[in-house]
């Protein structure tokens, strides 16, 4: 039994102790170190920062740059605890426009490190220095004018906070994180990372697209979108990875707020959520974005390392940026600038397939015309005249036809499509990419449209991109019947009837209300018995049992309300799903013309509505590295 120690008098603190206690929230690792002394630089005004590190950070953390320096005189003062330059009221504190304002940063590395100060003013004759605390005393020494901080053995008088720190490999590769966050929200500004003597990174003075492609990868800058949306305070700028380059951990997310890197659950929420139409499942999009808004706006003094912040208004800010990335990643058709998918390598086309499915995988579709499903009033015949390529051989495309002749081809639909006048793309429209998928030539195996445009071969996924051209036609339907204007419906001649338990009958008893919104008309024949009567128009064509049963499983489990707001996009998603084209149906090339159109005019039509890419781009280039040409 733990005997209650005597009653001891209150007392002030020591000030080193109080440095240590403050240590403990600031200086929570090696990591710390670096970013409070990385944004003491950049608030000092420095264009070029070098960041040396021995073992991790923990033997020590060297930071130079060529900021304004710090006069002698003021020297003690910044190791001092609370004292700063950059706020003198409340006013200021209200309205913080610095990355560091506390004023405890050196006072708690010094308090727990053996640190040296080195400075040296523009218009100084040479550097003066400090060493241990603000108690020491100033030295002249040498140097350029900037600043320089050696923080040596970090924890050496606190040996139960150093046993709590990971591997040295570890401690680095969190202090490298640091360096990579603050480099990015900083492209204007050169950095240089060292660890035990040999550089690891080295970036100069950019812009955001080039550093986020130096930090972020290649990858990531073949398969981003721009964004730079304003309203009124709030400005959004920076750069959203494409969902088919998305990633299985959320490493590659950068949020900013006013140049401060955040952690914060409201803005990754509102990105997440721009992200839901297009990345399903556990996929996470990168991305590096910076939101600029009045400093009075934002609370950023709400954690120790000022991590989180606060929004004055937070839904406000939620849906602006919610809206903004919403909007670019809406522009993934293939006539949006910049969103076509990167061509393959060469290497890259001679390697096994992915993990599509085989021609087996689905049972063919014996319904009406593709054409029809597609656009019943479009269903043009195209008829792509021969064009050429220096170096090149040219070929009427008309004769990949005879590929698919009539012997080889299923029956014709039960009626005939609409047939306009033929449209010949001729040389100078394909040059001025009025049609950037190009014209059908053929396909592979019931699954694959190979088209050809200027650019070399387009290969497309004919189920992924039918499904997303779908399930973005019933959206605009649905958002149409929600405003007010009736959702195109389909009577059935003959009812499709079918049996129900007791649980099916009393979802369409107790919600017809929302199976009429969704435009199916369900009637309950008997207590075993639903008849369909009327369904979506764009998916006449489908299995109306299946797609019956699907509703109704969503509106039992999520309700009528929930399940047209919160699961719209899901159901809508599997309603699609089961009306999109499938494998092994053997499409006409009037029909996979009708198809590249109908993708090129379709929002998000980069990807499927799983993330997944719905169309490929092979270069001519690659195709000769593959046969050798030119070499």
């Amino acid at each position: 039994m733990n005997t209650p120690s005597p009653p001891r008098p209150i007392r002030a603190l020591p000030d080193q102790l109080i440095s240590q206690i403050a240590a403990g929230e600031v200086v929570e690792r090696p990591s710390a170190v670096v970013k409070e002394l990385l944004e003491n630089a950049l608030d000092a005004g420095a264009t070029q920062v070098t960041v040396r590190l021995e073992e991790g950070g923990v033997k020590r953390i060297c930071i130079t740059d060529n900021g304004k320096g710090i006069p002698p005189e003021q020297m003690p003062l910044a190791l001092a605890r609370h004292a700063t330059s950059k706020i003198t009221s409340l006013d200021d504190l209200e309205n913080v426009n610095t990355l560091g304002f506390r004023g405890e940063a050196l006072a708690s590395i010094a308090s727990v490190a053996v640190v040296t100060l080195t400075s040296r003013t523009a218009d100084g004759a040479h550097a003066w220095e400090l060493e241990g605390s603000h108690l020491g005393t100033v030295q002249p020494s040498s140097g350029a004018p900037g600043t320089t901080v050696n923080a040596q053995d970090l924890y050496y008088n606190t040996p139960a906070r150093r046993k709590f720190l990971k591997s040295e490999q570890t401690e680095f590769g969190h202090c490298a994180e640091v360096v990579r966050r603050i480099a990015l929200a900083r492209p204007d500004v050169a950095f240089t990372l060292t660890h035990n003597g040999r550089t690891v990174d080295h970036w100069m003075a950019s812009d955001m697209a080039r550093r986020s492609a130096q930090i972020l990868g290649e990858a990531f800058a073949e398969a981003r979108l721009g964004i730079d949306e304003g309203a009124g305070v709030l400005r959004l700028h920076g750069f959203a990875g494409l969902p088919t380059a998305s990633k299985g951990r959320p490493d590659s997310q950068y949020f900013y707020v006013n140049g401060r890197y955040v952690r914060d659950k409201l803005l990754v929420h509102a990105v997440r959520a721009a992200y839901e139409d297009v990345l399903h499942g556990d996929r996470f999009p990168s991305y590096v974005l910076a939101l600029e808004l009045d400093p009075a706006l934002v609370d950023v003094n709400v954690h120790p390392s000022k991590i989180e912040v606060r929004f004055r208004d937070g839904r406000a800010v939620h849906q602006f940026v919610f809206h903004a990335v919403q909007r670019a990643l809406a522009q993934t058709s293939a006539t949006a600038h910049g969103s076509v998918p990167s061509p393959l390598p060469a290497a890259d086309t001679l390697g096994a397939g992915g993990g599509n499915a085989g021609p087996g995988a689905w049972r063919p579709q014996q319904q009406a015309s593709f054409g029809a499903m597609l656009n019943p009033s479009y269903a043009p015949t195209f008829s792509p005249s021969p064009f050429t390529r220096e170096g090149g051989v040219a070929q009427s495309t008309e004769r990949y036809g005879a590929l698919f002749a009539d012997g080889a081809a299923p029956a014709p639909a039960p009626y005939t499509m609409p047939q306009p006048t033929s449209y010949t793309a001729n040389a100078a429209a394909l040059a001025h990419e009025e049609f950037p998928l190009g014209f059908a030539l053929a396909q592979l195996h019931g699954i694959y449209i190979l088209a050809q445009n200027t650019k070399g071969l387009v290969l497309v996924d004919m189920h992924a991109a039918h499904e997303r051209i779908l399930y973005e036609q019933l959206k605009n339907a649905l958002d149409a019947q929600i405003a007010g204007t009736d959702m195109q419906v389909q009577s059935l001649l003959i009812p499709v009837t079918f049996y129900a338990d007791a649980v099916e009958v009393g979802t369409v008893q107790e919600h017809g209300d929302t199976l009429r919104k969704l435009g199916f008309d369900i009637a309950a024949l008997s207590p075993t018995t639903l008849a369909v009567r009327t369904v979506p128009a764009l998916l006449k064509n489908a299995d109306a049992q299946t797609l019956a049963r699907d509703v109704l499983r969503d509106v039992r489990e999520y309700g009528g309300s929930r399940v047209l707001i919160e699961r719209r996009n899901e159901l809508l998603g599997t309603l699609a799903c089961h009306t999109a084209v499938r494998a092994n149906r053997i499409l006409s090339q009037p029909e996979m013309n009708a198809l590249l159109r109908q993708m090129e005019s379709t929002e998000r039509a980069d990807q499927c509505n799983h993330g997944r890419p719905t169309w490929v781009q092979v270069e001519i280039n690659a195709l000769d590295k593959l046969f050798l040409r030119g070499q």
